[in-house]
């Protein structure tokens, strides 16, 4: 039919477009939550919208996972990751381990002269980063983090809006993932690299360097336990006094029992705030100037009880921007294919990720069980 044929003509298309493309080999090393759940359907989603990854070999120690997507993308599949950086089909490793072994594994794949995509947190501490950074220098390979937070499309509109000033001077952003949870699994364990810090982290913490452009003058933390099983944190209080003067609030918690808005936008023209499927905006008119009235020492004329200033009439422009919190996180992977094959600048650097474990670190010494 009609239908069938269309499908047809599609499949044989983006097989043409694949055989004008570099492709870049991968081998997968760990098949769990993030390896075979996000990364094997963001890759074939990204393969259809301009880049070229092909599955060559598969990792997991666990013999049953490993078998069954060896199966599925027809690959080679090894029992550990020292077989597989021996494969030298394999161009990039992408490594999707528990925390505490993506700098021990990603040491590995440098070493072995292997082109690495690094499952977040990159490692659990800031001297690991700064190592792997400086060694895949020193082995002339490429090295990428995955905090495809930065691609939120809910992250991006709140920051172009931001841009466009029709909420004048911005002066404090407010930032949460929030719930209520009794979470017991390894990420609650200090061992495996666990915690709340270590897994949304470094998206969170991430949106609010970018906020600060970059940097923060002065900085308050305080983190603790609350619901989490194991003896990590899971309720993260972070207040940063920006590098542009902006005070930047993040607060990650399982401890949190009603929704809060995700982001939270005062302006000095307006106010943004995230009502979940929409983002909620009240600003002045763009030609709307007014003037601070000079301040009145003198004893003002009675009138209605608690009653103070004179408020004037505000003309308020208000609006609503659909939105939705996960859209466009699997273009890290096109970001990754732009800057590895057309030399398009990956846009997260070495000094991002490490200036938010730098972030982290100070948090984590006020932790509070």
């Amino acid at each position: 039919d009609t239908a069938f044929v269309g499908r047809i003509k599609n499949k044989l298309n983006n097989i043409e477009v694949c055989l004008h493309m570099e492709t870049i080999k991968l081998g997968i090393v760990g098949l769990g939550r993030a390896g075979r759940h996000m990364h094997l359907a963001e890759i074939a989603d990204i393969n259809k919208k301009g880049a070229s990854f092909k599955i060559v070999a598969v990792c997991d120690t666990i013999e049953k996972r490993r078998l069954e997507v060896a199966r599925e993308c027809a690959c080679k599949q090894y029992a550990t990751i020292e077989e597989l950086v021996k494969d030298e089909e394999v161009q990039m490793v992408d490594i999707a381990t528990r925390s505490c072994d993506h700098y021990e594994h990603a040491k590995l794949a440098i070493k072995a002269k292997k082109d690495v995509f690094l499952e977040k947190p990159m490692a659990c501490g800031y001297d690991e980063e700064k190592e792997l950074f400086e060694l895949a220098k020193k082995s002339g390979v490429k090295l990428y983090v995955r905090q495809n937070r930065r691609f939120e499309k809910k992250f991006l509109q709140v920051r172009d809006i931001i841009k466009s000033g029709i909420l004048g001077d911005v002066y404090e952003i407010k930032l949460t993932r929030n719930q209520f949870a009794l979470r017991n699994d390894w990420q609650t364990i200090d061992t495996f690299g666990g915690g709340q810090l270590l897994n949304w982290g470094p998206h969170i913490i991430d949106h609010a360097l970018q906020f600060c452009d970059g940097d923060y003058n002065d900085i308050f933390t305080q983190t603790r336990q609350i619901n989490a099983s194991g003896n990590c944190e899971d309720h993260i209080k972070i207040l940063l006094n920006g590098a542009n003067g902006r005070i930047v609030d993040v607060e990650i918690s399982s401890g949190v029992a009603l929704p809060t808005p995700q982001y939270t936008v005062y302006g000095t023209r307006g106010m943004l705030v995230d009502c979940g499927g929409f983002l909620r905006v009240k600003h002045l008119p763009k030609d709307f100037a007014f003037e601070k009235l000079p301040a009145d020492p003198s004893t003002p004329e009675a009138g209605t009880p608690g009653h103070f200033a004179s408020i004037p009439k505000f003309d308020w422009v208000e609006e609503e921007f659909p939105c939705e919190s996960d859209g466009l996180l699997n273009e890290i992977w096109k970001a990754l294919y732009d800057d590895y094959v057309n030399g398009i600048p990956f846009p997260i650097s070495e000094r991002q990720v490490l200036k938010s474990m730098q972030v982290t670190e100070i948090a984590k010494k006020s932790f509070v069980i």
